[in-house]
C-alpha cells in the first residue's frame, strides 16, 4: 500500500498541473457559474461606484441632501448583497471542487502538492472575473447613461465624467472576493476526513424548521422594525432634548432584518398554503425546498433587500416630478417674476413689446410691490453635548410681507387681518408651512431699525406664492407704518400674466434669459439666502454660512443647470419652460435612480436565477428517479415551477411591498397630510412595481426553461 502511494504521489509530482488542466475542463460548467457571478458583482458595484463618485452626478445633487443619502443607502444595500452573492458563488463552487479534492486525496495526492495547483485555480479564476468585471463597469455605464441621452432627453450638464477614485471601492470588493476565496480552498485543504470532502456536494442544508408561528411574527416584526426606525430619531430629540439623533439610532430597523428572515424561512419550511387537507401536495418541491433550505433563505433574504432597494430608487422618480408636474398644471399665471427694485428689471411695457416679437399678447397683468422686513424668533442650535440650545434674535430671519390690500387685489380673496398680526401664506393643506417663520413677536425696519409688535395669526391660502422664500400678509396701517424709511434695497416687486392663447417656448426662454441678464453679478444667490441672518452673524463677528465655498456655488453663466433652476433666489416662475424642460431640468436626478434601480434589479434576478439553476443541478437525481418512477414532463415541469416561485415571487412581493409601505410612512410623516401631489405619486410608484413585477414575472419564466433545458425536461412545444 505504502509503494502504490508513493508511486501515486510520484504521478502527482511529474503532471499535477496536467491532471488538475484535465479535470478543470470536466467541471467547465461550475466554474463558468462561479467566473460569471464574481464579473456580474464587481461590474455592478464598480458601475454604481462610478456614478456615485462621478463629477455629473455630484454637481446636482446637494451635499448632504436627502438624494445623496438614499444614493448612499442603496449602495450599501446592494454592496451588501453582492458580498452575500459571491460569498455564496465561491461555497457552491467549492462544493463541487471538494469531490475533486477528496478523490485525488483518496488515490494517494498529499495536501502539499494539492496546495499549489488549487491557490494558482482559485486566484486565476477570481482573479480574472473580478478584473474584467471592474473593466467592465465603465462601459457598462457609458452605454447606459448616452443611451439615456440619446433617446430621452440631453443637455450640457449630463456629460458623463468619470472619477476614478471610485476603484478604491472596487479593489475592496477585490480584495473581498479573493480572501474569501483562498479562504475556503485552505478551509477543503485542511478537512482530514476524505469521504467527508468527496461527499460535500450531497449534503443537504436543512434550516432549523420553527412552528408556523414564525411567518406572522416575521411580518410584525418587519413593519414594527420599519415604523420603530421612523420615528427613533423624533423620539430622542424630542425626549433628551437633542440638537440631531446619533447614527446608532439606526440599529432600531434591526428588526426589519430579523423580520425578513423569518418569513423566508416560513416560505421555505412551511410556505404560504395550507397542507393539512392534501398532506401530499407538492410533498417533492416541499421537500427539496426544506432540504437545502439554509442557502435558499439566506438567497431570498439577500434578494428582497436588493428588490427593496430597486423600489426605493426608482420611487423617488415620480415623487420629485408628478408633484411638481401637477404644481405647474395648475398655476394660475402662465408668468410671474419678483425682483429687487435696485435692479433694472422689464416691468409691463417692455414685456408687452418682447411679447410682441413673437406674436403674443399678455393678459390678466397684476403687479405689487411688498417690503423685506426682519422677524425675530428662537433659533435651535447646538450646545454642549449635543443639546438642543433655542437662543432669541431680534434679527431672526427675513419675511416678505404684502399688504393686506394688495394680497386680496392679487388672489381674489377678501382677508381681513387685524393690526398687531400677520398670517403666513401657504397652500389649502397648510403643508407648505417648513419654511415660515410662525412664532415672530416683532417685526423691524432695516434701514431705520424702527419696530412693530406682532403675532401670529393664521394661514392665508394660495398656493401659487408657497416657496422656499416665505410670503406674509401684513394689515394696511402697520404696513405702512413699517415701511416709512425704507430703501428700495428692502423693497421688492412681483408682477404675475398670463398669455392670451397658446404660448412660445422660444419667447418662454427669451424671456427667462433676458430676466437673468438684467441682475448684477452679486444677486446669483440661492433661495436660502437670508441677508437679515447674514446681518446678525456680521454683527457678532462670524461669517454666516450662507457665504461660504460650499454655498456659494450658482453662477449666471448657466442658468440652465438643474442647481441654477431650483435654488436661484429669484428664479421667475415660467409655465411653458418648466413644463417643457423638467426631464431636461432634473435629468440627472431621474438618471441616476433610474441607473441604481437597474443595478438592484439586475442583482436580484441574477442571484435568483443562480439559485435555481442550482436548485436543478443538485436535484438532478431527484428528477432522474421521478422519471424513472413515471413522472409525467408536465409533473416535473410543475415541481420545477414551485421551486422557482418561491425563489422569484416571495422576495418581490415582500420587497416591493415593504418599500411601497415605508414610502407611504415618510410622505405622511413628513406633514401628517396626503397631498394630492403625494397621492399621484404614489400611484405611479404602484405603476412602477407594476413593470417591475412584469420584468421579474419574465426571467422566471425564462428561468423555469433553462432549468427543464438542464435536466432535459421537455417542455410544451417540444
Amino acid at each position: 500500500m505504502m509503494t502504490t502511494n508513493t508511486t501515486l504521489n510520484q504521478t502527482f509530482v511529474k503532471t499535477p498541473a496536467a491532471m488538475f488542466a484535465k479535470l478543470r475542463r470536466a467541471e467547465k460548467k461550475q466554474a463558468s457559474l462561479y467566473l460569471f457571478c464574481n464579473f456580474i458583482s464587481l461590474l455592478l458595484i464598480t458601475a454604481y461606484a462610478a456614478m456615485m463618485f462621478s463629477p455629473t452626478v455630484l454637481l446636482v445633487l446637494p451635499e448632504g441632501g436627502d438624494s445623496r443619502k438614499q444614493m448612499t443607502a442603496i449602495f450599501v444595500l446592494a454592496l451588501f448583497g453582492c458580498v452575500v452573492f459571491t460569498i455564496y458563488a465561491a461555497s457552491l463552487f467549492f462544493r463541487k471542487k471538494s469531490r475533486l479534492l477528496g478523490t485525488l486525496m483518496a488515490l494517494g495526492a498529499s495536501r502539499r502538492y494539492l496546495a499549489p495547483n488549487l491557490y494558482k485555480e482559485v486566484l486565476l479564476l477570481s482573479g480574472s472575473s473580478s478584473l474584467l468585471g471592474i473593466l467592465a463597469g465603465f462601459p457598462f455605464v457609458w452605454i447606459i447613461w448616452n443611451g439615456f441621452r440619446l433617446l430621452i432627453v440631453d443637455s450640457a450638464e449630463m456629460k458623463l465624467v468619470f472619477d476614478f477614485r471610485c476603484l478604491y471601492l472596487s479593489a475592496l470588493f477585490f480584495v473581498i472576493v479573493v480572501a474569501f476565496s483562498c479562504l475556503m480552498a485552505h478551509r477543503y485543504l485542511r478537512r482530514t476526513n476524505i469521504m467527508d470532502t468527496i461527499h460535500e456536494e450531497h449534503k443537504n442544508e436543512p434550516v432549523k424548521k420553527l412552528g408556523r408561528w414564525c411567518g406572522p411574527v416575521g411580518f410584525v416584526l418587519l413593519f414594527a422594525g420599519a415604523i420603530a426606525g421612523y420615528l427613533a430619531p423624533r423620539v430622542y430629540t424630542t425626549l433628551l432634548n437633542a440638537y440631531y439623533p446619533p447614527a446608532w439610532l439606526n440599529l432600531f430597523y434591526a428588526p426589519v432584518f430579523v423580520g425578513l428572515y423569518l418569513i423566508m424561512l416560513h416560505t421555505v419550511v412551511h410556505g404560504w398554503r395550507s397542507h393539512r387537507k392534501q398532506p401530499y401536495k407538492n410533498i417533492v418541491s416541499r421537500s427539496m425546498m426544506k432540504f437545502q433550505g439554509r442557502q435558499t433563505v439566506n438567497n431570498l433574504l439577500v434578494s428582497t433587500v436588493l428588490i427593496a432597494g430597486a423600489s426605493f430608487a426608482i420611487f423617488y422618480i415620480p415623487m420629485l416630478s408628478v408633484g411638481q408636474l401637477i404644481d405647474i398644471a395648475n398655476r394660475p399665471f402662465d408668468y410671474s417674476y419678483c425682483y429687487l427694485l435696485t435692479q433694472d428689471i422689464m416691468g409691463k411695457d417692455e414685456v408687452n413689446a418682447l411679447a410682441a416679437e413673437y406674436g403674443l399678447i399678455t393678459t390678466d397683468w397684476k403687479e405689487t410691490d411688498y417690503l423685506v422686513l426682519a422677524m425675530d424668533g428662537f433659533v435651535e442650535t447646538e450646545g454642549e453635548n449635543n443639546q438642543s440650545v433655542l437662543e432669541y434674535r431680534n434679527l431672526c430671519t427675513e419675511g416678505r410681507f404684502f399688504s393686506e390690500t394688495a394680497f386680496n387685489a392679487l388672489t381674489g380673496s377678501s382677508l381681513s387681518v387685524a393690526p398687531g398680526s400677520y398670517y403666513m401664506i401657504s397652500n389649502d393643506t397648510e403643508t407648505g408651512t417648513y419654511w415660515g417663520n410662525h412664532g415672530a413677536s416683532m417685526l423691524t425696519n432695516m434701514d431705520t431699525n424702527a419696530s412693530i409688535p406682532v403675532s401670529f395669526a393664521g394661514y392665508a391660502h394660495y398656493t401659487y406664492l408657497v416657496s422656499e422664500q416665505a410670503f406674509y400678509v401684513l394689515n394696511d396701517v402697520d404696513y405702512e407704518t413699517i415701511a416709512k424709511g425704507l430703501t428700495t434695497e428692502w423693497m421688492e416687486h412681483f408682477c404675475f400674466f398670463n398669455i392670451a392663447g397658446e404660448d412660445s417656448y422660444a419667447f418662454a426662454k427669451d424671456f427667462f434669459y433676458t430676466i437673468v441678464d438684467s441682475y448684477d453679478p452679486e444677486y446669483a444667490v440661492g433661495s436660502y439666502y437670508d441677508r437679515v441672518e447674514k446681518r446678525y452673524y456680521e454683527k457678532i463677528g462670524e461669517t454666516w454660512w450662507g457665504d461660504t465655498d460650499s454655498m456659494t456655488k450658482l453662477s449666471f453663466d448657466n442658468p440652465d443647470s438643474t442647481e441654477f433652476r431650483s435654488y436661484w433666489a429669484y428664479m421667475p416662475k415660467i409655465t411653458e419652460l418648466d413644463r417643457t424642460d423638467f426631464v431636461r431640468t432634473y435629468a440627472v436626478y431621474l438618471m441616476m435612480f433610474l441607473f441604481i434601480s437597474i443595478i438592484c434589479i439586475l442583482a436580484a434576478v441574477i442571484i435568483c436565477y443562480t439559485r435555481c439553476m442550482t436548485i436543478a443541478l443538485n436535484n438532478r437525481y431527484v428528477f432522474d428517479d421521478l422519471r424513472k418512477l413515471g413522472a409525467s414532463p408536465s409533473f416535473l415541469r410543475k415541481e420545477l415551477k414551485n421551486q422557482a416561485a418561491s425563489v422569484f415571487k416571495t422576495p418581490a412581493a415582500i420587497g416591493m411591498g415593504a418599500m411601497f409601505f415605508l414610502y407611504f410612512l415618510l410622505m405622511y410623516g413628513n406633514d401628517g397630510v396626503m397631498t394630492i401631489g403625494e397621492i399621484g405619486g404614489l400611484a405611479v410608484c404602484l405603476a412602477l412595481l407594476a413593470v417591475i413585477g412584469a420584468i421579474i414575472y419574465g426571467i422566471y419564466r425564462y428561468t423555469i426553461k433553462s432549468m427543464a433545458g438542464q435536466l432535459g425536461i421537455p417542455t410544451r412545444n417540444s
